[in-house]
């Protein structure tokens, strides 16, 4: 029997939908893919901890814990304490590496691997930011803080930065300055303005070609300590430019939450390697992608990744930083999480019509693994707003 429910319209009125209902198929571990993919994963929120939202975060670990044993169960590896985990957000420091020293405790050898956690200087509040230096301690407490939990380095973009900075030279002496403190290989962070307006001006300009030439110039100063660099600005065609220069042995990791496919793909001279928020709600898919990537059979890549596009693009539409809602509420359908409640309250960033669309899109693009619930939390949540029964 086709499953249906009864979604509002932009009025409020009830339409019949029809449910494609039909899931990703995923074969059965291990996992094997030709691109490096990490997920960049959320933390569970608990409902039920006596604390005020706006002050304290209440983090479930055991549903946190078990979201990133799937991820690596799917064959991804798991960037940690990122802003897809609502870091900046609502997860502060002393949090998120608590988050980071769980993760890691419930892995293998094997898949610590395939943990990065990321590594910024958010317990510095920018205005207190006096300086280079102050930067440069904030950042240094935070990356041996997790190198001495056996953890790897995500160097995450810094709002201190931005605001102390007056040059391309700042960002170099930061950044040479901390990637010496680094014990293995980093993966840099670009992340645009859209996803935080805090960062707009990084790298120590405005226009993207000065920005680009900036970059580029701390990662040859400092090569041997830099894995590769994700890039998070929304944009094809600039991770292509910058793809093109990254030197032999950096990889580009994408960010790119509208033109994953194609970039990770890539074309004949050069591919991109995979950071993305995205992989959290449709982390079977992906993973289903990527597999038949490494076989060859590109065609079976486009067609399980492309119907993910319109969902994604939806899920990181302007404001961008509100992305985090549309990777909880996917969690939420898909039985990951009893509840939709968000660290911060920000499962309310988003309006119904919202929710509506993004279910559909899920739907259309087999990525709620159970429909027949994902249906029953649909309904469950368009009651809370005065919609059904």
């Amino acid at each position: 029997m086709a499953l249906v429910i009864d979604l509002p319209d932009e009025r409020g009125r009830a339409i019949r939908y029809a449910m494609r209902a039909i899931p990703v198929a995923v074969s059965p571990p291990p996992h094997r893919f030709n691109r490096v993919a990490f997920a960049a994963a959320h933390v569970v929120a608990d409902p039920f901890a006596d604390r005020e939202p706006s002050l304290t975060p209440a983090i479930d670990w055991k549903g946190t814990v078990a979201f990133r044993r799937r991820l690596l169960d799917l064959g991804f590896g798991v960037a940690e304490a990122m802003d897809t985990a609502q870091r900046g957000f609502g997860l502060d420091w002393s949090s998120a590496l608590e988050l980071a020293g769980r993760t890691l405790d419930a892995a293998c050898a094997e898949e610590r691997e395939r943990i990065f956690t990321g590594v910024g200087t958010d317990h510095l509040p920018p205005s207190e930011a006096r300086g280079l230096d102050d930067v440069v301690r904030a950042y240094g407490e935070q990356i041996e803080a997790v190198q001495r939990l056996g953890g790897r380095v995500i160097l995450m973009a810094s709002r201190a930065l931005a605001r102390v900075a007056r040059s391309p030279a700042d960002y170099a002496r930061v950044y040479a300055k901390v990637l010496d403190m680094a014990d293995k290989p980093v993966i840099l962070h670009w992340l645009g303005a859209m996803f935080d307006p805090a960062l707009a001006g990084y790298w120590g300009a405005d226009r993207f070609e000065d920005a680009l030439e900036s970059a580029l110039a701390v990662i040859a100063e400092n090569t041997p300590k830099v894995d590769g660099i994700k890039i998070s600005l929304l944009d094809a065609d600039k991770e292509i430019v910058m793809r093109r220069r990254l030197g032999a042995g950096v990889k580009m990791y994408t960010g790119d939450d509208f033109n994953y496919p194609e970039l990770i793909k890539g074309d004949a001279q050069g591919v991109s390697h995979a950071l993305l928020g995205i992989f959290d709600p449709i982390a079977a898919a992906a993973s289903a992608a990527l597999a038949a990537l490494a076989c060859g059979d590109a065609d079976a890549y486009e067609r399980i990744l492309a119907p993910t596009v319109p969902l994604s693009r939806l899920i990181f539409r302007s404001p961008t930083q509100y992305y985090k809602t549309g990777v909880v509420f996917l969690a939420y359908l898909n039985g990951f999480q009893d509840h939709f409640v968000m660290l911060g309250g920000a499962q309310s960033m988003r309006p119904a019509p919202y929710f509506v669309e993004a279910f559909q899109l899920a739907d259309a693009a087999g990525v709620l693994e159970d429909p027949e619930r994902a249906r029953d939390r649909m309904r469950a949540l368009l009651r809370i707003y005065g919609f059904g029964d």
